[in-house]
């Protein structure tokens, strides 16, 4: 096994199978892709991730396949989000309360049980844990929860914990792509509700009981 005679290097992670313990490397400077175990990092660090920035040696293999060692993660000084500002912290308490002002009017009008409060109620813990894992993980350069996964359990009626989330812990606030996604969530789980608990309350079906 021979060292190319290169000055340490830096790049990013452009895939990773965590399954399988290694993937590749793309070269801030160009170059091919450059092949990457978990060996070759720190004994006890962290595993890598897709898109994580690392510093590495350059070695060739028995076969003659460049792969990196001597691998260590770039450490960038985390930026914090900045505090919510008036208008969302209104936007997200009164959505909140509105909400729960619709529940309180189709259990009067139309008599929706208690178990579909707690079921928000159960999701909105997950979402707000969930968040906070998130948030956890992301300073500690950790795995994190796909973007697709929040807004799913968002979607399926969790959207309250993460509003509480995201203005408590000051997270997924900054991206707008992501805060776009998220109150579409928001307006279609809210419409669905209310569609839902309307027709199965002017239309029920003999022997079905739906909440």
């Amino acid at each position: 096994m021979s060292s190319l005679t290169a000055p340490r290097v830096a790049g990013v992670v452009t895939t990773w199978n965590d399954d399988r313990g290694f993937g590749f490397i793309k070269p801030e400077d160009g170059g091919h892709d450059i092949f990457l175990h978990f060996t070759a990092l720190q004994r006890g660090a962290a595993r890598p991730y897709q898109g994580q920035k690392l510093t590495f040696e350059v070695q060739l293999d028995d076969t003659g396949r460049t792969k990196a060692v001597l691998a260590q993660p770039v450490i960038e000084a985390e930026r914090a989000e900045p505090a919510p500002p008036p208008t969302s912290v209104v936007v997200g308490i009164g959505s909140i309360s509105a909400f729960v002002t619709l529940y309180l009017v189709a259990g009067w009008r139309w008599g929706m049980p208690l178990s579909v409060g707690m079921l928000y109620l159960a999701l909105s813990i997950l979402a707000f844990v969930m968040y906070f894992a998130d948030k956890r993980a992301a300073r500690r350069r950790r795995w994190r929860t796909p973007e697709n996964t929040l807004l799913l359990v968002g979607l399926i009626g969790g959207w309250p914990g993460a509003i509480v989330a995201q203005q408590l812990l000051r997270h997924k606030t900054r991206k707008l792509s992501f805060r776009r996604k998220f109150w579409l969530s928001v307006i279609i789980n809210v419409a669905s509700f209310t569609i839902l608990t309307w027709y199965f309350a002017e239309h029920p079906i003999p022997g079905f009981q739906p909440f």
